[in-house]
């Protein structure tokens, strides 16, 4: 579960606060988009949430960690719920498809056994079967994302974010994304989705709980809320 409850946070040598009394959840499985224009904020709810940057006031709350009062020492354990797809991909480039997405079970200890158990799962998952010695250069954007994908979900994350995953890629390879994602988040992993994004179409093509803000503040939130509100 995400909570935000009338957090507020303003960055080092800041007059405006990024996020302005911001209260919302996001409860166990949900599928959200958030949106708004440049600048309202979003970045900073992916900071928060993911602790790169600390709230000033307010209760933060994330898959059970209070973001407020934690421990630096149990930063990596919290960041371990979560998986973040960025736009630009962010793949090793001398590493295969299935090194690329094995790094990352790698990185929080997995055992050999454990990786090659669940990376050729995942990649099955994603629609990446017969790619696993490629690398990124003989991949094509889609498939680049995809793989983003499968490194974010490999160890089984509770809350999986989206930075603007479609932001490099056209619409038809976009609604094949999210549609991806649509299954993560409703298959047997039961992971809660977070979607960042300025695509108006994509958001409307899905019937999913819209969470817009401008000036770090929410301004609607319900399954109608991004209809009536026109990103800049």
């Amino acid at each position: 579960m995400v909570l935000f409850e009338n957090v507020s946070m303003t960055y080092p040598g800041g007059e405006l606060r990024a996020i302005d009394n911001m209260s919302f959840a996001i409860e166990d499985g949900e599928f959200v988009f958030l949106v708004g224009p440049s600048g309202s904020g979003k970045t900073s709810i992916i900071k928060l949430i993911t602790g790169e940057v600390m709230a000033e006031s307010g209760i933060l709350s994330v898959n059970g960690f209070d973001l407020r009062h934690i421990r630096r020492r149990k930063l990596p354990l919290m960041r371990r719920t979560i998986g973040v797809i960025f736009q630009d991909f962010r793949l090793i480039e001398d590493m295969t498809v299935y090194e690329n997405v094995a790094f990352a079970m790698h990185v929080v200890g997995a055992t050999n056994r454990d990786i090659r158990r669940r990376v050729p799962y995942v990649l099955d998952l994603v629609g990446l079967a017969g790619r696993e010695r490629r690398y990124p250069r003989e991949v094509s954007g889609g498939e680049k994302q995809r793989v983003a994908v499968a490194r974010a979900i490999v160890n089984s994350p509770r809350l999986l974010i989206a930075d603007e995953p479609t932001g490099n890629l056209d619409p038809a390879l976009s609604l094949e994304l999210m549609l991806l994602m649509d299954r993560i988040n409703d298959n047997e992993m039961g992971t809660t989705v977070l979607v960042v994004t300025h695509e108006k179409e994509l958001v409307n093509s899905f019937s999913k709980r819209v969470i817009a803000i401008e000036d770090g503040r929410v301004i609607s939130d319900g399954m109608d809320g991004y209809y009536s509100y026109e990103i800049q």
